[in-house]
């Protein structure tokens, strides 16, 4: 190709080489008022086609458990949008105009080269993956977006995978050009029996941070209080509310820092705590949230969901969320108040199996303030986590899609048609199915 720079262009074809899909890009983003549209091609072969017609569906799913436990007609699996398109030939009311990518590959591809259109809808969840265990195998569970082509006479037929395509896309969103205000809470614990208090302030030096960023946590602590501080625990946790039959929601700590530092009675303490919340060092935590993964690309953890309208009982699949919890280990009060030795109501030796059946509630006093005495302090600082909005270059040279890998691999993941034309600017990438050694080379892998 030499140093020849071209538009990048996605291509797949059918394991058969009848039908191939060419779109612009994978990660369609979610700008909060509007959704990224899907606009490709696909290119038949005519011989192949004859009298049938050409679909497209785009399907956005949620798999809530593993695919080798789909049996007996029962699917871990729920699709929350399925919409079809009729490629070819083409139905006058979904006719829509063509974008300036199609425009080009319409008329490089020839007349067999057929327009499709989707919109995304704004309700629906952003891709997210779940990890999977040590020992999970099939696909992951979490929510992805799916694009299939195919030629039948209906869109009712029954297709062979070896007569379609299949490619995974991704609805994505980016960190906002105008981050909220810098987080802050406090909060003050009166102790049993006395008036002097322990207040806690803790601050993030911002309430945006893009992933692989260190957070600081700002903790202050004013102890007027007779107890002591003997830790600082603090915590970045992971929200994941499931939203599908019923709403669920899940936490997973995913970085952690304990300091023996102390906080006497009667004194005050202020330091700045750092942590960095990364996948590298959770990556054995069954269910955690990762962003939507294509097939052999590293991803990340997931990013924090931004909706819109909260109050919108429509969205559902996953909804990401994170907090930094910052907690004070207090000093255990004594016991007892005083020393018990009968009870208050029938005199009799303090037993509480005696008492449960002979008096009032009031022998349990001495258990209820045990559990009292011995709460500690904390507070929770939401933040988002995202990745900043990628540079938008006019013309650039295409960058391989799959990283370096260890698996041995025989063949390359993405050849580049080198076939074109001096006035044309395009550069195929086909993501060619991976063949490890060993594979065996009918079974089907998505990308």
């Amino acid at each position: 190709m030499g140093d020849k720079a071209g538009t990048r262009v996605f291509k797949k074809s059918s394991p058969n080489c009848k039908v191939t899909v060419y779109l612009g890009k994978r990660d369609f983003v979610d700008h909060l008022d509007h959704v990224d549209s899907v606009d490709g091609v696909i290119l038949v072969d005519p011989e192949y086609l004859k009298d049938r017609k050409v679909f497209v569906t785009l399907t956005c799913a949620f798999r809530y458990g593993r695919e080798d436990l789909d049996v007996l007609g029962l699917s871990f699996r729920k699709d929350l949008y399925i919409s079809t398109f009729q490629a070819f030939p083409p139905v006058p009311e979904e006719r829509k105009p063509n974008s300036r990518l199609q425009e080009r590959l319409l008329k490089k591809l020839g007349q067999h080269a057929h327009p499709f259109y989707f919109t995304i809808p704004q309700n629906l969840p952003c891709s997210v993956t779940l990890q999977p265990g040590p020992e999970d195998t099939g696909k992951a569970c979490g929510v992805d977006f799916e694009i299939r082509a195919f030629c039948a006479k209906s869109i009712e037929e029954k297709i062979h995978k070896r007569n379609s395509v299949r490619l995974v896309i991704r609805k994505v969103q980016y960190a906002p050009e105008k981050p909220g205000p810098q987080p802050m809470v406090e909060t003050t614990r009166n102790f049993l029996m006395s008036d002097r208090s322990l207040h806690l302030e803790a601050s993030l030096d911002k309430e945006l941070y893009y992933h692989g960023e260190p957070i600081s946590v700002n903790v202050h602590v004013t102890n007027n209080s007779t107890k002591t501080v003997k830790r600082v625990k603090i915590s970045v946790r992971q929200y994941a509310d499931i939203c599908l039959f019923s709403t669920a929601q899940y936490k997973c700590p995913v970085a952690q820092l304990e300091a023996d530092d102390q906080v006497s009675s009667s004194s005050t303490f202020c330091k700045v705590y750092t942590l960095t919340p990364t996948l590298d060092k959770n990556r054995e935590k069954r269910g955690l949230a990762l962003d939507g993964k294509l097939k052999h690309e590293d991803t990340n953890l997931a990013s924090s969901t931004i909706v819109k309208d909260v109050t919108n009982k429509e969205v559902l699949g996953i909804l990401v969320s994170y907090r930094v919890k910052v907690k004070l280990v207090v000093s255990r009060g004594a016991f007892l108040l005083r020393p018990l030795t009968s009870c208050c109501q029938c005199q009799l030796p303090w037993k509480p199996s005696a008492c449960f059946s002979s008096c009032s509630s009031l022998c349990l006093l001495p258990l209820l303030l045990r559990g009292v005495m011995e709460r500690d302090v904390s507070v929770e600082l939401p933040f988002i986590l995202m990745h900043p909005k990628p540079v938008e270059l006019p013309v650039s040279r295409p960058q391989s899609a799959v990283p370096e890998m260890d698996p041995p691999i025989d063949t390359n993941l993405i050849e580049f048609d080198t076939n074109i034309s001096q006035d044309d600017d395009f550069v195929f990438e086909d993501f060619a199915r991976l063949r490890l050694k060993g594979a065996v080379d009918d079974k089907d892998e998505d990308c």
